[in-house]
């Protein structure tokens, strides 16, 4: 049980981080509820963009055949045009009916203010005939089919405001951990049947504030845990070095520092379709889903897979980096084989977006988007209604005198 005073510090905590972070709190939500579909609604938006023909006799909805000789080709056919050159980075596509984006960076690394987004180029490509289907820039703002999409992505994750957006989304989550926490010890119960029936029950009784009161405590107990984990996880995303350290210190985390080619550079690096293969002699069973050229001779390639069984969806977690002149293996980041840590880590972006439980998962986060409205008003008109009782109280004892 907890003490009169504990009690009191956990309420104000409650109170008044909602009430300071409530509106980032509805923004995250509303703006999750649509990206947790971002792949299906943006291809549904711009079918120009991301949807091809297959070949003919092959479903639409199968996996997609990419070889590392066509591979190469994709690089190649971009190199050659003067609209494009070589890319920094290619996705590759997952179904026959999918094209293929090159990634291609805007301007210098590091931005001029840390509240501008920074903006890729992405330019689509027919993965069959090799033609372009289209381009567009990856941040930036608009509200048209092409930019409604990374739009939403960009004011859930930055807020529209670049790195110092990206920090108050990552503290919002770390308001929401604790109001969550401090919700769920406020709503605990005596340990009495009564009390915890009381506890679960939704109740009217004549009296709205009353129900505002009950169904705040009631469906914040039951969301709780989801809110605790969104919260945690949106913490660690954006403010991952605030995170890494306290999950480290109770569970091994590997390393993340940067990997540099270890022969000297000299003679003709790999091809980026030579990177894939030595990757898939590695991992045959898995599906490329990004290559990443070195940024500068001395960096290695970096590759992208998704291996079954794993349980991010979509490009998956598994990373290998590859030496760009030798083409040894620099380092594996496999998450079927990864240290506690790694794993815990790991679960946070599918729990996060759903996807761990498939589209049930999915349809469970979405509408779970909306909860923090409904906390909000709630938790409003129950601080309101507070608010005045004092008033009245007073109002009351100058009219008895």
């Amino acid at each position: 049980m907890l003490g009169g005073r504990t009690r009191s510090l956990l309420r104000q905590l409650h109170l008044w981080t909602g009430l300071c972070f409530g509106t980032l709190f509805v923004l995250s939500g509303l703006t999750g509820s649509a990206i947790v579909w971002l792949p299906e609604i943006d291809s549904m938006l711009n079918p120009g963009l991301f949807r091809v023909a297959p070949a003919p006799g092959v479903n639409p909805d199968a996996s997609a055949s990419i070889t590392p000789a066509r591979v190469q080709q994709v690089f190649e056919r971009l190199a050659v045009d003067p609209r494009y050159g070589q890319p920094t980075q290619i996705t590759l596509a997952a179904r026959a009916d999918e094209t293929v984006i090159a990634w291609y960076r805007n301007g210098p690394s590091k931005q001029a203010s840390p509240l501008l987004l920074q903006t890729s180029r992405q330019v689509m490509l027919n993965p069959g005939t090799l033609q372009i289907a289209g381009e567009r820039n990856w941040g930036d703002i608009g509200m048209s089919r092409r930019l409604l999409m990374p739009t939403l992505f960009h004011l859930h994750r930055y807020l529209l405001a670049g790195e110092i957006g990206k920090t108050v989304i990552g503290i919002s989550g770390l308001m929401l951990l604790i109001t969550s926490s401090a919700g769920a010890l406020l709503w605990w119960p005596k340990p009495q049947s009564k009390a915890l029936r009381q506890a679960i029950t939704i109740s009217h009784g004549g009296s709205w504030p009353r129900f505002f009161h009950s169904s705040h405590r009631v469906a914040g107990f039951f969301a709780a845990p989801v809110l605790v984990m969104l919260g945690f996880s949106g913490w660690y995303f954006n403010l991952p070095k605030w995170v890494t350290p306290i999950v480290s210190s109770v569970a091994t985390v590997s390393a993340s520092a940067k990997l540099i080619n270890q022969m000297p550079v000299s003679g003709a690096p790999l091809s980026p379709g030579q990177a894939m293969q030595a990757a898939q002699a590695l991992y045959p069973n898995a599906r490329i889903s990004r290559i990443a050229l070195p940024a500068t001779p001395s960096m290695p390639y970096e590759i992208r897979l998704r291996q079954p069984g794993e349980i991010r969806q979509g490009d998956g977690a598994t990373r290998i980096t590859i030496d760009a002149y030798t083409g040894s293996i620099l380092q594996v980041r496999d998450p079927l084989r990864a240290p506690g840590g790694d794993i815990f880590l790991n679960w946070l972006f599918p729990l996060h977006s759903g996807e761990a439980f498939g589209n049930a998962g999915k349809i469970f986060i979405s509408v779970f988007g909306f909860l923090p409205l409904f906390f909000l008003l709630t938790g409003l008109a129950v601080w309101m209604k507070r608010k005045k009782r004092p008033a009245r109280v007073n109002e009351n004892n100058c009219h008895r005198s």
